[in-house]
């Protein structure tokens, strides 16, 4: 409890108050450690310098992708942020392919990498990194500090709720084998207060924003956002069973490690980013 109360007020002022280059900067930090954690879980440090290439990689994505999402044309930084991208996206790629090679190398040697190993590899350092540099991509946006706590709000009160409501009503287990201590009670419990939590969010922004608010896309969001999240931590909880581990690290005190933390956001950030623009929510009058 004293680990969240310190680390979650830091956490929402790099998302809604600090320039997004800031948020950049801590989403390659958290993904070059989920990298390494998820490569330890799945027993996927193949040697050091596979190791290494994942990790830069997985920190690379969301600059490159920062980059992306920025006016790269401008009368004052034309060339220097075009160089800053082309130095950022050639670093990236050299480091894809060194991976390759090291694979390529080790084939059909009594080191070879199997091929859930280069699975694991691939996720670690580009699938996992993409998807959440969609906090990225909803900080980048018109009205992005308030877009960016759409998948903060889904994943932080649906798994609160699933574990309130499950510590204090749960009887029937949702999912035995994969995730215990899930309940079919919890379950429902997440999606329900996931789904109003997001709801009530809709209805403060008309309160007290000047911008029109679309209340059914605040719905479709939350019932939305709370299924994906509860899928995505039992995708995350899968893994770790079939890996035999119990937590991802030891990071955060209480909390296990990054992936513990952060492992529903890695589906519901992109989910949101999708929804907000396919069905906009927030409309400025």
């Amino acid at each position: 409890m004293i680990v969240s109360a310190i680390l979650l007020p830091v956490f929402l002022a790099v998302l809604v108050i600090f320039p997004p280059y800031v948020l950049t900067v801590v989403v390659s930090v958290i993904c070059g450690i989920a990298a390494y954690e998820l490569l330890h879980a799945t027993g996927a440090r193949i040697n050091k310098r596979i190791l290494v290439y994942t990790i830069m990689a997985a920190a690379l994505v969301p600059a490159v992708l920062y980059l992306f999402s920025q006016p790269l044309v401008t009368p004052n930084n034309t060339q220097l942020i075009l160089a800053f991208f082309a130095f950022v996206t050639s670093i990236l790629f050299i480091l894809m392919c060194l991976l390759i090679i090291e694979i390529m190398l080790k084939f059909k040697t009594e080191k070879q990498i199997k091929f859930l190993q280069i699975l694991a590899i691939l996720c670690a350092g580009v699938v996992i990194p993409y998807l959440l540099s969609s906090l990225i991509s909803l900080r980048t946006m018109p009205l992005g500090p308030m877009l960016v706590m759409l998948p903060i709000i889904s994943a932080f009160l649906t798994d609160s709720g699933a574990y309130f409501v499950g510590m204090a009503m749960g009887k029937r287990k949702a999912f035995p084998n994969i995730s215990p201590n899930k309940t079919v009670e919890g379950c429902i419990g997440g999606l329900i207060i996931g789904a109003s939590g997001m709801l009530i969010y809709g209805v403060i922004l008309a309160f007290i924003t000047p911008f029109t608010i679309v209340v059914s896309a605040f719905i479709l969001y939350g019932v939305a956002g709370a299924v994906v999240t509860e899928f995505g931590d039992l995708a995350f909880s899968f893994i770790k069973r079939k890996c035999g581990v119990k937590d991802y690290g030891k990071l955060i005190p209480g909390h296990g490690g990054v992936l513990d933390r952060f492992d529903s956001m890695i589906f519901t950030a992109p989910v949101m980013y999708l929804l907000v623009i396919a069905v906009p929510a927030i409309a400025i009058s």
